[in-house]
């Protein structure tokens, strides 16, 4: 897919001068009361799967989804199922205007089967699927390989939610209605810049040795590669996706395998406290992506602080929002697409 031309930014003035966490940049709330969306049943009927909700973002982006009288189902792995059943407490007490389901579903994107198991389970007890926001990851972790002989983050932020989307397809497509397209949501970083996809050895097997960083990046890449296909074979009809950078949060668990010295030496933090954002204004890029009226007819886009981006500007900070120089890249998003298909040996479409 190539980039926007002219990128649509609504929101541009108020990420001008950022300020830290709780600043003027808008929350998922917010941007559910500019759609008109906020209480009120707006969204009874539709049905939205988040991954990756015992924790961070994906708690709040359930909680803000909540508010509009939709279904919300929500993954956690299944050693997280009592953190799961309180987060829908929370929830429930906290949106007592919501009209719709708010349940669980129990999945670990590194395990195919637990994943085919996750989808089955949903398909049973869901009315339909409208949006799949593709929120869990990990980051940065030390090498593992899993059984089917993926490195971790790959394994679990590409391979696990390609093949979810792929059982779930079929109900999206069906979903889709006049009023408002389905959609899948991927959320990416800017920590894609740090690598393209390693074509050559994506499972670091070579004597180069394995490099965090890198394996982070490729996996982020692979997120906008992912959104892009999507875009490509199903946007005629009526399946659109974005992949979103949401932005320095720290305050989640993806960061749970470094520590601040780590954090310290990896990036200047002093560079990054004007640009960290909270949890709600985190995940606002991602509700955004998943119902605004801007994306009922279009997307392939990727999108950071609640707008498509630009370029990266040399010389921004590593957290800046723009893309990478490998962003979009139709050859490597197609040949990924393959090569996923591939690795679950399904047949291509």
């Amino acid at each position: 897919m190539p980039p926007p031309i002219d990128p649509y930014q609504p929101y541009a003035a108020l990420h001008e001068h950022p300020n830290g966490a709780g600043d003027q940049r808008p929350t998922a709330m917010q941007i559910l009361q500019d759609e008109g969306l906020l209480g009120g049943g707006a969204l009874v009927g539709k049905t939205f799967l988040i991954t990756g909700c015992s924790s961070g973002l994906g708690i709040e982006t359930a909680r803000a989804l909540y508010t509009t009288g939709a279904d919300v189902f929500m993954t956690v792995r299944p050693t997280k199922i009592t953190k799961g059943k309180e987060v829908v407490e929370d929830i429930k007490k906290s949106v007592p205007e919501g009209k719709g389901k708010l349940e669980l579903v129990l999945m670990d994107l590194s395990s195919p089967q637990s994943v085919r198991e996750a989808a089955n389970d949903f398909l049973q007890r869901s009315r339909g699927l409208s949006v799949l926001i593709c929120n869990a990851g990990v980051m940065m972790c030390p090498l593992s390989i899993t059984a089917e002989g993926f490195e971790m983050h790959m394994a679990s932020n590409h391979f696990g939610h390609f093949l979810l989307f792929q059982l779930l397809k079929e109900s999206l497509l069906a979903s889709a209605t006049s009023e408002m397209s389905s959609r899948a949501v991927i959320v990416s970083s800017a920590g894609h810049r740090f690598s393209p996809i390693r074509f050559n050895d994506m499972n670091f097997s070579s004597r180069d040795g394995y490099n965090p960083i890198l394996a982070y990046g490729q996996s982020k890449t692979a997120n906008i590669y992912m959104a892009s296909s999507i875009e490509r074979h199903y946007g005629h009809r009526n399946l659109h996706a974005t992949s979103v950078h949401p932005g320095v949060i720290l305050d989640t668990e993806l960061p749970r395998y470094q520590t601040n010295d780590s954090l310290d030496s990896d990036f200047n933090m002093e560079e990054l406290l004007p640009l960290m954002k909270s949890i709600p204004q985190g995940a606002a890029t991602q509700v955004w992506a998943a119902t605004a009226k801007y994306f009922n007819d279009k997307g392939g886009s990727y999108v950071a602080d609640c707008g498509e981006c630009g370029p990266f500007q040399e010389g921004a900070s590593v957290a800046a929002a723009g893309y990478g120089p490998h962003a979009y890249d139709d050859d490597a998003e197609e040949k990924l697409w393959r090569l996923s298909y591939e690795a679950f040996a399904m047949a291509v479409e």
